[in-house]
């Protein structure tokens, strides 16, 4: 193996990361998907059977050629955390090695909660996980709200938590649980949980909607999660809106189109209305909704959809969040509305549609970025 430790561990990860997928199941499939030498393959499977992160069994026959013996994950040898949260509430997975899921823990967080509490809950979740999972826990993901300096490990501003400021994630976190803990903007952790989980499994570009309580999107080109030179890329409900209204606007996309602000528009209440107990069985009771509210918040959608389909010339929108209870027709409204506004997106592909992960989704992604992180020690 390669003498460099650092470069050896990352090639190791990589050789886990590639069986984790099933993009390589063999040690000639897995010589392929590094582009590294057969023999330098079988001495780096060798390493991990033998630190017993990876097991070779059975026989493959294939169509032709010689048999040859089955590589997977050893879901043992350890699992991940993933913490996914916003100002409501805070979702949590357990996944074993071998990147299955396990188990799942959700706290409801108390009106007007503070960092402090957020993390003490953070840190409880992830103990009530590790009563039930088996092996060491390897690593813990974040999905945090927000602006986020991924490198820094640090929460830099959510605007629907008064004290969220430069909250330092990473070392408080990490001094408590003693294993990496790796962060992210949570529709970015979601992103990779579409890719390891859901409909982004095999798509190299697709694009998150999340409307939560604010809105936001995530970008995945070329394969790779869009972060931005100041970590804010994504950030469109910040937009004025209407755009119409031009300079001093006030409102902005957020005002229009959160989860929050969508169920009062289709309930034809006030824009203070108290909203239900559970959002997400009021907007289900709107998913059959029909007249001018539902078009023009179907038209709204419509219009940022399309300008970003414009720029971003994406493959697919998956929308997130509690609106995937108004279900297939709300997306489907959404498309066809964005090709009547703009005829020219006709031929681009155009498609919007609801995740299947559901509200572990953010919590499964965090999981997914402690997997693709993880070294062996």
């Amino acid at each position: 193996m390669r003498k460099n430790p650092t470069v050896q561990r990352e090639s190791l990860g990589a050789a886990v990361l590639q069986v984790r997928s099933g993009r390589a199941t063999s040690r000639t499939t897995l010589s392929r998907a590094l582009g590294i030498s057969p023999s330098t393959t079988g001495l780096y499977v060798d390493h991990l059977i033998a630190a017993n992160f990876l097991n070779e069994s059975g026989l493959n026959q294939g169509a032709m050629g010689r048999p040859r013996r089955t590589l997977t994950t050893h879901p043992e040898a350890g699992w991940f955390a993933g913490v996914e949260f916003n100002a409501q509430r805070i979702q949590a997975v357990g996944v074993d090695f071998s990147g299955r899921l396990k188990t799942t823990v959700e706290v409801i967080l108390p009106s007007e909660v503070l960092a402090g509490q957020v993390i003490k809950s953070i840190l409880a979740c992830v103990a009530r996980l590790a009563e039930t999972m088996q092996g060491p826990l390897l690593s813990v993901g974040l999905g945090v709200p927000g602006l986020v300096d991924v490198q820094a490990g640090v929460g830099l501003y959510f605007a629907f938590i008064p004290d969220w400021q430069q909250v330092p994630l990473v070392e408080l976190l990490g001094s408590k649980l003693k294993v990496p803990v790796i962060l992210q903007n949570n529709l970015r952790a979601i992103a990779l949980a579409e890719r390891w989980f859901g409909l982004g499994h095999g798509l190299s570009v697709y694009v998150i909607l999340g409307p939560r309580s604010g809105f936001g999107i995530a970008m995945v080109q070329e394969g790779r999660v869009i972060e931005g030179a100041q970590h804010a890329a994504g950030e469109v409900g910040r937009w004025p809106w209407p755009l119409s209204e031009g300079v001093g606007n006030s409102h902005t996309l957020h005002h229009a189109l959160s989860a929050p602000a969508t169920w009062r528009r289709l309930a034809g209440v006030d824009g203070q209305a108290k909203l239900p107990e559970d959002l997400r069985a009021g907007l289900a009771a709107l998913a059959d909704a029909a007249g001018p509210e539902w078009d023009a918040v179907c038209a709204d959608y419509a219009r940022v959809i399309g300008m970003l389909h414009l720029v971003l010339n994406t493959g697919v929108f998956i929308l997130h969040g509690p609106l995937t209870m108004l279900g297939e027709r709300f997306c489907h409204s959404i498309t066809e509305s964005a090709l009547t506004q703009m005829p020219s997106l006709r031929d681009t592909g155009l498609k919007v549609v609801p995740s299947t992960l559901g509200d572990n989704a953010g919590a499964l992604g965090a999981a997914s970025l402690a997997m693709e992180a993880w070294l062996p020690g």
